[in-house]
Order: structure tokens, then sequence, then C-alpha cells
């Protein structure tokens, strides 16, 4: 299970969701543009928020995945999400979703970055892998500017909405997060990179797989 908690930086607050959490989810989850590239089409329904939040506290509960809100001012900004923990071989899965009203600021580098260091310092993952649409070349440049490496590609792999979608596959391991972070600690007099400081990673910011089993984006 996870035991409540909040990670923090100086512009956002990554927290568990609630029940009061679900109006603004169906605002995210509803709308065309956002949900480009994700595997499955817009929400038509409220209860399907309500729902969210339920499989989100059942994954507290269970260990299975933790889904967390990004919340910015006060707002919920968007989600990410570790899901297909493997226990034995300490990986998982890892996806996003970021409101349109926060595109092109990096809040969602910024909170990928800070659930990255959880995952692999605290949950000592080893390996944390992301499937994206390979036309969301926003999403891929986010995860590049993350230290991930595209390592496959895999055709008409699904179904969305009446059409077939190819995935790219990236991956990240601890060894390589820490010897960028060191890298980074190391200059500090270094500036965001263009990715984050442009915002155009965030243009799209959505990964476009199964967030968890029971939760299609």
């Amino acid at each position: 299970m996870f035991p409540s908690f909040i990670l923090a930086t100086p512009r956002l607050r990554l927290r568990f969701l609630t029940a009061a959490d679900a109006p603004a989810l169906f605002d995210l989850f509803s709308d065309p543009e956002a949900m480009r590239y994700w595997s499955s089409g817009p929400w038509t329904d409220s209860a399907e928020a309500d729902a969210m939040v339920i499989s989100a506290q059942d994954g507290y509960a269970s260990g299975a995945h933790l889904r967390m809100a990004i919340e910015v001012e006060g707002q919920l900004a968007g989600v990410v999400n570790l899901y297909a923990f493997n226990r034995q071989n300490h990986r998982c899965d890892i996806g996003y979703m970021l409101s349109r009203a926060f595109w092109g600021k990096g809040y969602m580098r910024e909170a990928l970055a800070t659930l990255l260091d959880h995952a692999f310092e605290t949950l000592d993952l080893h390996r944390i892998e992301a499937d994206i649409d390979p036309r969301n070349q926003a999403s891929a440049k986010l995860l590049q500017s993350l230290h991930f490496r595209k390592e496959g590609h895999l055709r008409e792999r699904w179904f969305v909405a009446g059409e077939i979608c190819d995935s790219d596959i990236y991956g990240l391991l601890r060894s390589e997060w820490r010897l960028a972070e060191k890298a980074t600690a190391d200059k500090p007099s270094a500036t965001s990179s263009s990715v984050d400081g442009s915002g155009t990673a965030d243009a799209a910011a959505s990964s476009s797989k199964p967030l968890a089993s029971t939760f299609l984006k």
C-alpha cells in the first residue's frame, strides 16, 4: 500500500486524489484536444471521473498503482501515474496528462522529475517505462528531456475510437537518472532545458496508453 504523502516543488504539489477532484478530472478528460493521443475517446459521463478517483484510492490501498494529482496554485492541473508494478524486477510504467490551461509552462516536466526521483530513491525502482503514440512528438520530447531513451517501436498495437495506433516504447534506468541528476547538481549555473523552458513538451504532454489496468486514457 501507499501511505498518504505529498511531493512539493516551488511551483506545484503532487498529492493523492480525492472525491473533490472529480469535477476537475472530468473537465480534463472530456477535452478532445488534450485526449488526442489517449487510448480512449474523451469522457462524456461524469461518472468516469468518480470511477477514476475510486480506482486511484484502491491503488493507494493495494499498492497496485500510484496516481497523483498535479496541483498548481490550488487547482488540479493534471495527473501523473506509476502503474504495472513488477516488484520482483523493480520496474513499472509511467503515464501523465496535463490540462491545456497549463500547457507551455514546464509544469509536466517538473511534476514528472519529482515523481521519478521519488520512484527511484524512495520506492526503490530500477527501471521505468513509457508507452506513447509515435505521433505525439511533444510527449517524446518531454521524455527525452527527462533522460528516457527510445527502445522500440510496436506496430498497430492499440485500437482507439476505431483507429489503429502504433506505440513507441521509452525506458529510463535508475543509474541513468542518478547520473543525470549528479551532472545537473555539478552545474549550479545551468538553466532549464529548452524543452522545459519553452514549454514545447507540455504542448500536448500526455502519454498515450493505459495508466493502469482499470484506467484507460
